[in-house]
């Protein structure tokens, strides 16, 4: 089974470690579950199964109940791991807001959200309209927009 279009993407397959099929996984998510005993995940071509894991160095050394050789853990090096978005409403989830409406706290209209920008301050809105929205403005966001509370002038240039 291969990735759903729903799927996320959590992490990446790095070399093989040792001879019975332990592979280094370095994730891209920071949510440890990702790679538990039992966490289900998929490359573009097989599903896996985490059977035990263990950070190393800045990565994890897993294996897969599916990979039982050195031979099978080299054919998924360079794979990308995908997994089904997580559940938790406490949480904003970047896949969430691209796409939805920007709205200031006053009503204003402001476009749409187009990306997240990594940014070493605060991640950044990227809206249609070319603003950057630093994330530490968001107030709240539902299925169809995401509440901004900006100061004045930051959409000075779309006025």
């Amino acid at each position: 089974m291969s990735r759903l279009p729903t799927d996320l993407e959590v992490g990446y397959i790095g070399k093989p470690h040792g001879l019975r099929g332990d592979l280094k996984v370095r994730l891209t998510s920071d949510r440890l579950e990702r790679v538990e005993p039992g966490a289900s995940l998929r490359t573009d071509t097989v599903s896996l199964t985490v059977s035990t894991s263990r950070p190393h160095q800045q990565n994890h050394i897993v294996s897969f109940a599916e990979v039982t050789s050195r031979e099978a853990a080299e054919a998924l090096t360079g794979s990308v791991l995908y997994a089904a978005p997580l559940v938790d409403p406490d949480t904003i989830w970047i896949h969430e807001l691209i796409g939805l409406n920007i709205v200031e706290a006053n009503g204003t209209e402001r476009g749409t959200v187009e990306a997240v920008q990594e940014n070493p301050a605060a991640d950044l809105l990227v809206t249609s309209n070319g603003a950057l929205v630093p994330l530490t403005f968001y107030v709240d966001h539902d299925d169809m927009k995401v509440v901004v509370d900006v100061p004045d002038g930051l959409f000075s240039l779309d006025d």
